[in-house]
């Protein structure tokens, strides 16, 4: 049997495979790593994302400057920068993402990353002049206040998705984390607001406490495979219900993983913590897995995997919902936990 096709689509773009690189700082800054992912095998490749705080703290930085001395002497304002020597944070995002544009073959994804509807979204219009073949918005935001309600962070949501795609001609997919009242719901409205592909699910990476120092401080966890099952129910669930392509990020770790989540109903999986944990070198391994697999069971395309085992196609359409709550509870066996390794504490 010859080699199985391992090609894909998402937001449009035709990807040579469904292993996409997601957005990381680590991955994305250098050319060189770049152009080392496109080597090992990567699709496509989303940079580090734009933060909102970045653009609105580059914007009042140029006012500052622009006005210093304004109130004293006119000719004070002749001393502005000169563009070459005064470098903004989103001016480094655009040449760099122009440089990736130049360098390499595969797609290259600009992120943004916000909360709030504002002016910095008027700079996805910037990205699209800079070359970037789509954009990801990276909604992230944990709301503290108790007066605000789910309708209007909803509504605020949505009119980000809106304002992004009023601005821009780009295919447009929204990385959104599951905290939602009624998920199903919220994804609709957003493919509705002009949303290409919805990629599922943003991490919210919690802080932890010092007990000795008595501070608050982050810590990173990178993605287990436990992390893969929250996006695979919910693309299952989303596949031929809304008018968007899915995209599953967090937990793939193996080429298996992959498998499930094209089951589901998943155009492309994203790959980060595999590739911070291994190296490049883990995508030429993942994608070598994911044909080894559809060999052995008589595919031909990877393409033919996707939605396979959606709600809408599977034998049993409430595994997805709270029947499998019931089952995982009455099946559950003593035997099948995990052991919780021993903690002596100090004397």
């Amino acid at each position: 049997m010859s080699a199985p096709d391992l090609s894909t689509t998402w937001l449009g773009l035709p990807l040579r495979s469904p292993l996409v690189v997601g957005a990381a700082a680590p991955l994305s800054e250098d050319l060189d790593d770049l152009l080392r992912l496109e080597e090992a095998g990567a699709a496509a490749v989303v940079l580090h994302s734009l933060f909102e705080e970045q653009i609105e703290h580059d914007q009042l930085e140029l006012w500052r400057v622009a006005m210093q001395g304004s109130d004293s002497y006119g000719e004070a304002l002749s001393y502005f920068p000169e563009p070459s020597i005064f470098h903004v944070g989103h001016d480094l995002y655009l040449r760099h993402l122009e440089q990736a544009r130049a360098r390499l073959s595969i797609p290259v994804i600009a992120s943004l990353n916000g909360y709030r509807p504002g002016s910095w979204v008027r700079f996805a219009r910037q990205l699209e002049e800079a070359g970037a073949n789509a954009l990801e918005l990276n909604i992230y935001s944990l709301p503290t206040d108790p007066d605000l309600s789910s309708a209007a962070i909803e509504a605020q949501v949505e009119e980000i998705v809106a304002e992004v795609r009023a601005e821009v001609r780009l295919p447009l997919a929204v990385k959104l984390g599951p905290f939602f009242t009624n998920f199903g719901a919220v994804a609709r409205r957003l493919t509705a607001a002009g949303a290409d592909g919805l990629t599922l699910f943003n991490r919210f990476y919690q802080p932890d406490i010092d007990i000795e120092e008595l501070e608050v401080r982050p810590n990173l966890l990178l993605s287990t495979p436990h992390d893969l099952r929250l996006p695979l129910r919910w693309i299952a669930m989303l596949h031929g219900r809304i008018g968007a392509d899915l995209a599953a990020t967090g937990g793939v770790q193996r080429g298996s993983d992959v498998v499930r989540l094209l089951m589901a109903g998943a155009c492309v999986t994203q790959v980060v913590g595999a590739l911070l944990r291994h190296g490049p070198g883990r995508l030429a391994g993942l994608e070598e897995e994911l044909a080894r697999w559809l060999v052995e069971h008589d595919h031909t395309t990877a393409r033919e995997l996707i939605g396979c085992m959606s709600q809408e196609r599977c034998p049993d359409p409430a595994e997805y919902e709270r029947a499998q709550y019931m089952r995982a509870i009455q099946t559950f066996r003593p035997d099948d936990a995990i052991p919780w390794p021993t903690v002596v504490e100090p004397t």
